[in-house]
């Protein structure tokens, strides 16, 4: 065995990739991203005896973000980037070391904190000793990773909101600590589980964060209607998720005679009222990310990933010399757009003139799609809304918001809508939008029956919007509402929105298509028996069962 890794819902034959990820990840590169992992939570230990001397580093917290980040399936595949962030890992290992021997804090030597390798080869060695696979007791190794895959998706939340000078120390506090408490054998499964619970507290608490600077920055989401149609002009396509790459791409874009389009995660971005203003912001380009290999053919300009969601191109690829990454993500071969100084914004003056170089965008669809309906439009329409619900024009809602992915298994999502009875409304955040926000569904008395709140983060909202219906019709527990949770997942970030709604105490989620391969079947039955959790079956006897 090469490799092993289980994090994502398309792991090889739902049991863990053991050669190669079915992502594209290479078992060096997977190697090398469980001794970051390792490595940054040696680095934990240190920030965290620090913090107990009201000592915080904000370099070695937003490294440790950074290093989770970059671990997050479909993000950074560049072997390279991996050892140059190890490297530095020592860097600062080094200077946490000097800040606790000038408190005469003195720690104890252990091969967490202590480990040195100089060279590729030594790093590839010791990975293998540190794995996922290295927690030998099932359950336990269970409970740790899904910690860490909770960490995961928060650090992504976290970064976003750094990014627009947003932080929170308790966040970064629990992240290290919690960490570090992956590592100790002392803790029983009971005490793991209460872990997991805390990970979905601050998992809603990160939410917040960057929900409260996406709309500090640039205001409320507004219904919008996004053109899926193209212009004459040669073109950016613009993926992943963070929003002042955004900003920064459509100001340097400005008056160049470059238009710039949204693809997979980014097309909540035409939501903001801050992004209306740019002419040149046109629309949203193709589908899902794992529809990039042909959606990127057909666009003809140059590509910008932000974060995650890469796909490896294709040996026959035309447009991988066109493909630049900024960020924490990555991949061998495509172009990257380095981090600015404190207080200066990127440079993407050589991406927009490769773009002037490319042909307009071929168009491959016609028409628009309608979103926009995060929490406080919601608000705004919760009269109506309320009134629809009393007088029986909608029946239920359905949170279907997640993931979208590769694998057939999920035409189940499209089918499951097409089929909902007419007077239900789903309510949706992620990419798992793409099963269905093409398909016309129509409105209930002007309310759309698809209402997008957004990114997969923005199912925060959601959740506000459970909140909010709960205190309107003054009902105990959000369970009690006509809500049933539908959602699919792909990745970590959906880990973390799932912990925050159990957190919150959402009872009877449906998860799919698959449940999580990390969930072993004793920590399976604690999530059963306690919340409900269950898979998806047919789309018939789940509508029933909804319905019901």
């Amino acid at each position: 065995m090469n490799m092993f890794c289980y994090q994502c819902q398309e792991t090889s034959k739902g049991i863990g990739c053991e050669l190669k990820g079915v992502c594209g990840k290479t078992s060096d590169v997977a190697a090398l991203q469980d001794l970051l992992i390792y490595q940054l939570k040696g680095l934990s230990v240190y920030t965290s005896a620090l913090r107990k001397q009201e000592i915080e580093n904000p370099l070695v917290s937003r490294f440790i973000l950074d290093g989770l980040f970059m671990t997050v399936t479909n993000v950074n595949f560049d072997k390279q980037r991996f050892v140059e962030q190890i490297r530095e890992g020592f860097v600062l290992r080094s200077q946490l070391k000097h800040d606790l021997s000038a408190q005469g804090i003195k720690m104890p030597a252990c091969d967490l904190t202590d480990w040195t390798a100089d060279s590729e080869e030594e790093m590839e060695k010791l990975a293998s000793k540190v794995g996922v696979l290295s927690t030998e007791n099932e359950d336990v190794r269970s409970l740790r990773e899904l910690i860490i895959y909770g960490l995961k998706g928060m650090a992504a939340y976290a970064k976003h909101a750094m990014n627009l000078g947003f932080t929170d120390s308790e966040i970064n506090a629990f992240v290290e600590e919690t960490l570090v408490k992956t590592t100790d054998d002392t803790l029983n499964l009971e005490q793991l589980i209460h872990l997991v619970l805390e990970t979905g507290r601050f998992g809603v608490k990160v939410m917040e964060l960057l929900d409260r600077a996406n709309t500090t920055a640039y205001g409320h989401p507004e219904v919008t209607k996004v053109s899926l149609q193209t212009r004459e002009k040669p073109g950016i396509l613009i993926s992943g998720h963070d929003l002042k790459d955004m900003e920064e791409l459509l100001k340097q874009t400005e008056g160049t005679g470059v238009d710039v389009y949204t693809h997979g995660e980014m097309l909540p971005a035409h939501y903001y009222p801050a992004f209306k203003k740019y002419k040149h912001f046109v629309g949203n380009y193709g589908g899902a990310w794992w529809n990039q290999t042909q959606d990127f053919e057909t666009f003809n300009g140059v590509i910008l990933f932000t974060t995650n969601c890469i796909v490896p191109p294709k040996s026959n690829s035309t447009y991988a010399d066109r493909v630049y990454t900024t960020g924490t993500a990555g991949f061998p071969g495509f172009k990257h757009i380095a981090e600015a100084p404190e207080d200066q914004a990127k440079d993407f003056s050589t991406l927009i003139e490769h773009a002037k170089q490319c042909a307009a965008p071929i168009q491959i669809e016609k028409g628009e799609i309608v979103g926009g309906f995060a929490h406080e439009q919601f608000f705004a329409l919760s009269e109506q809304i309320v009134e629809a619900v009393k007088t029986g024009q909608i029946k239920k809602f359905f949170v279907m918001a997640g993931c979208d992915g590769r694998l057939k298994s999920r035409n189940y999502y499209t089918e499951f809508a097409e089929k909902l009875p007419k007077d239900t409304v789903i309510l949706t955040a992620g990419c798992a939008k793409y099963r269905y926000n093409k398909l016309g569904l129509g409105e209930i008395n002007g309310i759309p029956r698809v209402l997008d709140a957004g990114q997969c983060n923005d199912s925060y909202s959601l959740a506000l919007i459970a909140l909010k219906l709960k205190e309107i019709f003054n009902l105990n527990s959000i369970n009690e509402l006509p809500i049933a949770y539908n959602i699919a997942w792909y990745e970590q970030k959906a880990v973390i929105v799932l912990l925050a709604l159990l957190y919150l105490g959402v009872k009877n989620i449906h998860l799919g298509p698959t449940l999580p391969a990390f969930l072993s079947p004793n920590v399976a039955k604690v999530l059963v028996d306690n919340f409900g959790i269950a898979p998806i079956g047919s789309v018939e006897d789940d509508l029933e069962l909804f319905m019901n």
